[in-house]
């Protein structure tokens, strides 16, 4: 399954989670994988020692995505590392919740903005300047960004709603390299930011699901590396 064999990866936000599983995903299809950890850098260590026994190369940096200023070293560090960048994919997010007129505190709005619309955008440019022709941006975004399901989550659906309008903009200014921008607008995934909900708001969320679970990692981390791949 080596057709990513001879491409590097840049993963946002891969020791945990979705993230985790994509890294794992694209370097099973023979892909060199780095991947960015806020704080634990034993955990990250561990997952790059696992993905090197499948054959690839590997590298944890420690990133913070609520940085927009940290997006080119990163970048920067993972050319130094593999000395090419062909497919990235802006995994990390955070969500904070509340209810607009329960307060006047902007701290939660800035930091999601931050994160999951300021901190992708700043990783996208820097990513645009050397990546290679035919290059993959997949960023992992929300069914939020087009639709809202619950209160209390304007300034997450907002930022998530940014992200989708940037890719699309950015898929048609990369095109003429064959640089494919895609996002993909998740539902809710058995990862830490759900399975730590109240078990209450769990089973309201999963009564409105058809299926009736939350959707698996496999099946994120499978469209990435469809993305990722020559049929796409």
């Amino acid at each position: 399954m080596g057709e990513l064999k001879g491409k590097c990866a840049l993963v946002t936000g891969g020791s945990r989670g979705i993230g985790k599983a994509v890294v794992f995903a694209l370097a099973a299809k023979g892909a060199d994988v780095a991947f960015t950890y806020h704080s634990s850098q034993a955990q990250a260590a561990a997952i790059v020692s696992e993905v090197e026994q499948l054959g690839v190369r590997a590298r944890a940096i420690q990133s913070d995505q609520a940085d927009p200023a940290a997006a080119q070293p990163l970048v920067d560090a993972v050319i130094e590392a593999f000395g090419r960048l062909d497919i990235l994919v802006n995994n990390a997010g955070i969500a904070n919740l509340g209810r607009l007129g329960d307060g006047h505190d902007y701290a939660p709005l800035d930091q999601v903005w931050a994160v999951n619309t300021m901190g992708v955008v700043a990783t996208i440019r820097a990513a645009a300047h050397v990546m290679a022709d035919d290059g993959r941006i997949i960023t992992i975004g929300s069914v939020s960004g087009s639709k809202t399901g619950m209160p209390g989550a304007a300034d997450y659906c907002g930022s998530k709603a940014a992200v989708a309008g940037y890719t699309r903009g950015a898929a048609h200014d990369l095109a003429p390299r064959r640089i494919t921008a895609n996002i993909i607008e998740s539902g809710m995934m058995s990862s830490d930011m759900a399975l730590n909900m109240a078990p209450a708001d769990q089973a309201r969320i999963k009564a409105g699901i058809p299926l009736g679970r939350y959707g698996d990692l496999s099946e994120i981390s499978g469209l990435v590396t469809f993305l990722a791949g020559p049929a796409a």
